[in-house]
Order: structure tokens, then sequence, then C-alpha cells
């Protein structure tokens, strides 16, 4: 039997309509893209793939909706040459380097850096202009004590909202509210999204770039922006503190979500990630295609482990390029093989539900 590296999962909606009338990419109405830092590099070769096999096949409008590294991801997909936007970003992000003991300050400078790699001088308009795809960027207005930039006020607001969230989820409303930076051609299906505070932003070239680095703005790690334009004033935080892989209405009912994802599973915010007991809403998933790199996989990569933020304290910095760029090499069989399902028009019959 050939390895299988990949999973596809699909929600009852799309299992349904996949068994019934095949996969056609042009069924697609909205790619999803989660927070998840370093864990990206495991799938910037899926998204070559995607990018070359499924993304000249979409019929538009297509929606983008990423939260920190998804809509990273996302800002190279609309660009006019988009294989080209994602591996300028692999190796602008796989060669960052910083000083021995780098402060906030430098972190966030180094992230804005990168970001004016990926985009380059033309990138903005680009992704505004695309002809089939909308990019949308959910971040986090922070309130109240959470809006500090003192780390030992943020810290403490947010350990409260962790304790708050393990007993409910509505909690995180009272630190932050969403904050949806949209493209206003087309108007998205999580557009109206409910269950916190909602601030909805006209996506404009004044404030794309500010939108992005928000997104990636991870507490204690990156200083929050402020007062974006064309927002309402504060400070704007990682976009995965409340969608942390998404927990909202991923497509029309008449359209599927294709979801690239590091795991097989989703968890709904940032706080949850060990409260095993929180789960998304199912008719938010009704309709998606959640593809992932399988346990055994993951199992063989270098270090045994997908990368993620605590490389950087780990490993020597050589040593995490190396590990990184081994890392992506490897990750090669995920593109290769999702190729030839695509091709082979495999994918109904590698379908498991979600």
């Amino acid at each position: 039997m050939t390895t299988q590296n990949l999973v596809f999962k699909a929600g009852p909606g799309a299992f349904d309509t996949i068994r019934r009338h095949g996969f056609s990419p042009e069924r697609i109405g909205t790619i999803a893209g989660a927070s998840g830092g370093a864990k990206w590099l495991v799938l910037s070769q899926l998204d070559r793939i995607i990018l070359q096999s499924i993304v000249p096949r979409l019929e538009g409008p297509v929606h983008l909706i990423g939260t920190s590294i998804g809509a990273w991801r996302f800002a190279c997909y609309a660009q006019a040459d988009p294989v080209a936007a994602i591996e300028r970003f692999e190796e602008a992000y796989i060669d960052q380097s910083y000083s021995e003991a780098p402060d906030i300050h430098e972190i966030t400078r180094k992230s804005r850096e990168i970001l004016g790699e990926v985009l380059g001088e033309t990138g903005v308009a680009e992704i505004l202009d695309h002809p089939v795809l909308r990019t949308h960027v959910m971040t986090v207005r922070a309130r109240n004590i959470a809006a500090s930039e003192q780390h030992h006020i943020l810290a403490a607001a947010l350990v409260i909202a962790a304790s708050l969230n393990a007993v409910s989820r509505r909690t995180l409303g009272l630190f932050f509210e969403r904050a949806l930076f949209f493209d206003a051609r087309d108007l998205p299906p999580f557009f109206d999204v409910s269950g916190f505070p909602l601030q909805k932003i006209m996506m404009r070239r004044d404030n794309l770039e500010d939108a992005i680095v928000a997104t990636g703005a991870i507490p204690l790690v990156l200083s929050g922006v402020r007062d974006i334009s064309g927002a309402l004033p504060g400070v704007y935080r990682d976009g995965g503190v409340i969608d942390y892989h998404l927990d909202l209405p991923h497509s029309e009912a008449d359209r599927l979500a294709l979801y690239p994802h590091f795991y097989d599973h989703l968890v709904p915010g940032w706080f949850d990630k060990r409260l095993g007991w929180r789960k998304p809403d199912p008719v938010n998933v009704d309709r998606t295609i959640l593809i992932s790199p399988s346990e055994e996989f993951v199992a063989g990569l270098p270090n045994a482990k997908i990368p993620d933020r605590s490389d950087f304290m780990t490993f020597e910095p050589q040593a995490r390029v190396r590990l990184w760029r081994d890392v992506v090499a490897e990750c090669e069989r995920l593109a290769a093989e999702l190729h030839d399902v695509l091709e082979k028009e495999e994918l109904e019959s590698r379908l498991k539900p979600l």
C-alpha cells in the first residue's frame, strides 16, 4: 500500500457534495488559513500546488480569510505572481535573525521588514485589484487592560482572559473584539459573524499592511498596531486570540471551503489549545475540506515535529535555519501527493469525516 502523507477530511455538507458530484475547484468559494506562526512552513509546498493547480480554476469571487500567519500566506496568494511571493516569504521567514536578546521592538521591526519583502512595491495594489480573490484579514481590537503595552499589565490581562475563557469562551469579549478588514467588492460569508463584538473595516491601500501586521502581532511578543487607518482608535492584535483556527462560517450554502491546515482538527481560540472539550461549531465547517499532514508524516520530520516559535529558543540560529530548510524540503512529498490526488481525481476516495 502506498504511504499516505496527507489526510483529507470534510464536513457533512462537503462530504455529501463531493461523494455525489466529485471534487471540482470551481465549487470553492473560500480558502481559509489559521494562525500558527512557524507551523506554516509545513504548508509552504502545499501552497505552491494549490496556487498552480487549484487557484487558476477558481470561479470568483473566492474569499481568502486568515488570521496571523494565515493572512500572511494569503497576502502572497493574491499577488500577480503568487508562487514567487510564497518563495520570498519562505526565504525571508526562515532567514530572519535577531540579536542575542531581542526585545519586542526588534521583533516587531523584523516583522515589518519581512512583510515589505513579501509585498514588494506592487503587492498591495495587486491584492486589492485581484480579479478573482477577495482578501479579508481578521484581527482583534484590544479592550480595557488588554490594550496596555506595559508587559506586566498585558500579561495579567492574558492570564485573566485565559482563566475566564476556560469557563466561557464568550468572556473573551471583555478583553477583545473582532476587527474584520474586508474587501468591499464582495462581502464574505463571515461578514456578520456573531458571538463577539465585531468591527468591520474596509480594506484600503492605506491600511492593508497594518492589518496584516496586526493579525500577526502576538501579545507580549510583538507590539500591537495602534490606530489603523479607517478603524476605530485603539490597539490591534493577533486575530488568533479569538479566531485561532477560524471558528466562523467558512462558506456559502452552495460553495465549498478549502482549508490547508497544520493539523487534522480545529481549535476555536488561542486560549483553547489545552481545552480538549472546546470544539468549533459544526455548522461553520459543514462545507469545509481540511487538508493536513498525517501524524506519521510529522513523526518522520526532522526533530519529529512541525516547526514552531519555540525553535527560536531551542536552537542556535544556524541550526534552526538548517532544520527549517530540511522540513520544507521534506514537505515536497506533501506537494507531490496533493498533485497526484488532484490529477488522478482521488480526493473523493480519500475523504474522511471532519
